[in-house]
């Protein structure tokens, strides 16, 4: 969180959130990412009970009964980052959107991404989407509609088992990502890991967001 000088000031400010030679608070540093505003090291596998506890500490720093009586840079400074520490800790607090978002920061370190699915699985949620439309379109008190419903039932179940098949991959490449972090190696072959992990985060994850939007169609439609 390091920043060059206090607003204030204009001393070196070395502190996380508030200078320490005239303690006005700081704004958030632009350059830092939501793991460095609630002091997290880049892991996807996160202590909750922490995370739920800095949230609050830094939120009670900032809550606005503290600066009834500030100056408007101060009152506006406090606002900001309280927004920031909210949108950080939503993020952070869920492991999908954690990852996603490590992703989005670690992009730079990988050339080549894919974010499409694969060919197999796009045809086939292309063709149950088609059923999903042939079921609305349908009689659906009818035989055939009773059918239909029947079998979209069974992709629901199929996909679901299939989503949770997908969160347990990532359940492992997230340790195997937090064992390279831990280890905090700079090597070629570590760096080939951390894109190797990343590329196959990404495709899962895309895998994934495909899958639920199907599943949830399924489910607004046949409950």
């Amino acid at each position: 969180m390091a920043r060059s000088m206090c607003w204030h000031c204009q001393s070196e400010v070395a502190g996380e959130y508030f200078c320490e030679r005239c303690v006005k608070v700081q704004p958030v540093s632009k350059d830092a990412d939501y793991f460095t505003c609630l002091g997290f090291p880049r892991r996807l596998t996160i202590d909750l009970g922490m995370l739920e506890a800095k949230f609050y500490e830094l939120s009670r720093a900032f809550h606005p009964d503290f600066y009834q009586n500030k100056s408007e840079t101060e009152q506006a400074i406090s606002l900001s980052n309280a927004a920031t520490l909210n949108t950080a800790y939503r993020t952070l607090r869920d492991p999908i959107q954690r990852a996603e978002y490590l992703l989005d920061l670690e992009a730079g370190a990988v050339k080549e991404i894919r974010s499409s699915p694969p060919a197999d699985l796009f045809e086939e949620i292309l063709e149950l989407q088609d059923t999903l439309e042939e079921y609305r379109a349908s009689d659906q008190s009818s035989d055939a509609g009773k059918q239909l419903r029947a079998q979209l039932q069974t992709e629901q179940t199929a996909l679901e088992r299939r989503k949770r098949e997908m969160e347990e991959q990532l359940q492992h490449l997230f340790r195997q990502w937090d064992e390279l972090q831990d280890k905090g190696e700079a090597t070629s072959a570590a760096r080939a890991d951390r894109e190797r992990l990343l590329k196959q985060m990404r495709e899962i994850l895309s895998n994934r967001t495909y899958v639920k939007n199907i599943v949830s169609d399924l489910v607004a439609t046949i409950g």
